[in-house]
């Protein structure tokens, strides 16, 4: 007998406005109902510690590399037996920061690089049963331990936004907004559980 395919949920949206903590509580909800669940995640940090850059200084290397690394953490997580997946920046994430790192430096990308990196991130999206995009509250005041540029952080939320209607990828925003947070959380175990019910 063939196991049920299982479960991806993927978060994106611009750095600080919740996306791990979201994962965490939709993973504790899941798990709470016996659900087996995996969680990639740290991404730019681990691209960081091979020598990679990050956030606004994001290049087409570094992008693809996070992609590329989080279409394999995934399917690492289904085959240490995930039921549900939850992917801290899904793929299309990395083509926003990158994006908006371009825009930040006033640096305009190589076409031909572009479609590439584009291409190789939509190869993955069919694979994401839902997606969750955070929306920045300017008005949230970022731990200031971070070394954040503000404007990089609004482009990115801009890019990443700009990217899920253009692309047409279906999602639902989440705002800083308790209700929103709720919904969405609810949203993702009624979708996880879809896994065990299979």
């Amino acid at each position: 007998m063939t196991a049920p395919a299982p479960v991806r949920i993927g978060v994106l949206g611009t750095h600080s406005t919740g996306k791990t903590t979201l994962l965490k509580r939709i993973e504790m909800e899941l798990r709470s109902h016996g659900v087996t669940v995996g969680r990639t995640g740290r991404l730019a940090k681990r691209a960081a510690g091979i020598g990679l850059p990050k956030m606004q200084h994001h290049t087409q290397m570094s992008t693809e590399w996070i992609i590329c690394q989080s279409a394999a953490d995934e399917i690492a997580a289904v085959a240490q037996g995930a039921q549900v997946v939850l992917a801290d920046r899904a793929v299309h994430d990395a083509f926003a920061y990158y994006t908006a790192a371009l825009e930040f430096r006033g640096e305009h990308p190589d076409l031909v690089e572009r479609e590439r990196l584009l291409l190789l991130a939509a190869t993955q999206a069919p694979k994401y049963d839902l997606l969750l995009a955070t929306v920045l509250d300017p008005d949230i005041l970022v731990d200031q331990s971070h070394d954040y540029d503000a404007r990089y952080r609004s482009l990115v939320d801009q890019h990443v936004h700009g990217l899920l209607r253009d692309e047409k990828l279906e999602h639902l925003r989440v705002t800083s907004d308790a209700d929103s947070k709720t919904s969405a959380i609810q949203l993702a175990v009624e979708t996880g559980m879809k896994a065990v019910a299979a």
